[in-house]
Formats: C-alpha cells, sequence, structure tokens
C-alpha cells in the first residue's frame, strides 16, 4: 500500500518506473496531462500539411511522440470527430498512415484501396471528411514499388474485381510513358497525379479549395527510410 505522505518526486519516480513497465495504473493516469480538444482541425491548410510532414520526420529520425493514443484521447474522440487531414492512401500492409506520420485517435480520415485510386466511393468519403468534418488537407498517397501499379505496368491477367483497379492505374502508366529513370517509380508518381486530378474534379473538394478551406497533394512513401516526399 502507498504510504499516504508519499512524496511528488517520488510519486512521479513509481509512475514512470510502472509506465516503463508497460503496466497502466492509476498513478500514471493521475499525473497525465490532458492531450489536444478534439476541436483540432481550426487551423490552415497549409498548417494541416505541415502538421502531417512533421509526424512523417518524426517517424523517420525515430521520435515518434505517439501522441492521441491514450485513454483520455480515447474517450475524447468517442464524442466526436474533427481530423485535420485526410489520407487517400493504398492499402499496401507497410504503410498505414497514422503510424508513417505518427498521429493518433482521431487525427487522421483515412481511406485506403490497392493502388491510391480515387473510385466514386473514395471520392466521396473524402468529400465528407472535407466538407462534413472539416479535414483541411488532402494527401494522395502513393508508395515505392506499388504491387498494383507494377501489375497495370505488366498488363497482367488477373481474375475477380482486382482488374478495375489496374484500369484506373492504367491512366497514371500511360502518362509515364518514355520518363527518363525508373518506369515504376515513374508510373507511381504519375498515378498518384491522375488521382489528384479526380478529387479535383469533384464540385465539392473544388469549391473548398477556391474558398482555401482545403489543400490536396500527392505524397511517396518511401519503404526503405519511411519517408514521404510531395509529388507535383
Amino acid at each position: 500500500m502507498i504510504n499516504k505522505h508519499l512524496s511528488r518526486r517520488n510519486l512521479l519516480q513509481l509512475g514512470t518506473g510502472v509506465i516503463s513497465a508497460g503496466v497502466a495504473v492509476g498513478v500514471s493516469s493521475y499525473l497525465a496531462t490532458p492531450e489536444p480538444a478534439i476541436a483540432q482541425n481550426n487551423i490552415t491548410p497549409d498548417a494541416a500539411l505541415k502538421a502531417l510532414l512533421d509526424g512523417n520526420d518524426r517517424f523517420v529520425k525515430q521520435k515518434r511522440r505517439y501522441k492521441n493514443q491514450g485513454s483520455a484521447r480515447l474517450q475524447e474522440v468517442a464524442k466526436g470527430q474533427k481530423p485535420f487531414a485526410s489520407i487517400l492512401g493504398c492499402a499496401d500492409s507497410r504503410v498505414p498512415g497514422e503510424i508513417v506520420f505518427d498521429q493518433g485517435l482521431g487525427d487522421l480520415f483515412v481511406c485506403r484501396v490497392a493502388g491510391n485510386i480515387a473510385t466514386p466511393e473514395e471520392i466521396g468519403s473524402l468529400e465528407f471528411g472535407s466538407l462534413v468534418l472539416g479535414s483541411k488537407v488532402i494527401m494522395v498517397l502513393g508508395h515505392e514499388r506499388c504491387g498494383a501499379v507494377d501489375a497495370a505496368i505488366k498488363g497482367a491477367q488477373v481474375p475477380g474485381q482486382i482488374g478495375s483497379l489496374l484500369e484506373a492505374i492504367k491512366p497514371g502508366v500511360e502518362k509515364s510513358q518514355g520518363q527518363p529513370g525508373d518506369r515504376l517509380e515513374n508510373a507511381c508518381k504519375a498515378n498518384i497525379l491522375v488521382q489528384i486530378e479526380k478529387l479535383k474534379a469533384s464540385p465539392v473538394l473544388a469549391e473548398l479549395i477556391a474558398a482555401n478551406k482545403l489543400k490536396i497533394v500527392g505524397g511517396y512513401y518511401d519503404l526503405d527510410t519511411g519517408k514521404v516526399s510531395l509529388v507535383s
């Protein structure tokens, strides 16, 4: 039993020791600083993009803060969500948005599909994330050595509905033809740009962009380093 006269210094040491052992205790909960409120997207599109890239920089440098992942945040966002950014990413298991941008619960509105393609359903979801939830930036996030893009380049014969994904990627493949450098990397980046144009064709998103309430950008994830580079 903890002595009721235990000093604050000893209490802090006890809390730190228990946390490092991976055990959640009342002491650490009591000392925890409340995390930001869910009204976190009252920022500019440029500030939202900076927050994304700063988080990726922490991830690359192995300085993650694991922000907004505690029990206080869990309870807070149960009441509602106001994500500051949206991600249209590939379904590839190696590119989870919240991890590579060092974000937590309620921070990102994430749509994932093989080839990071802007299907009607994905566009509708991102319209909702921006217009209703208030997300200030949409990043179309492609990645190095994307299998879906590679299959589209090779004209692979595939079963089921996989072919619909490849059809949506083909415009990017065609756009990248004749470019110098690595063919797959060029096609991955061109595909990102094609999907951005699809999103910008949305009247809902276009109106938000015109009002300086939204920015749509492209990102290319390096599987080897974890770094996200902007694509334009």
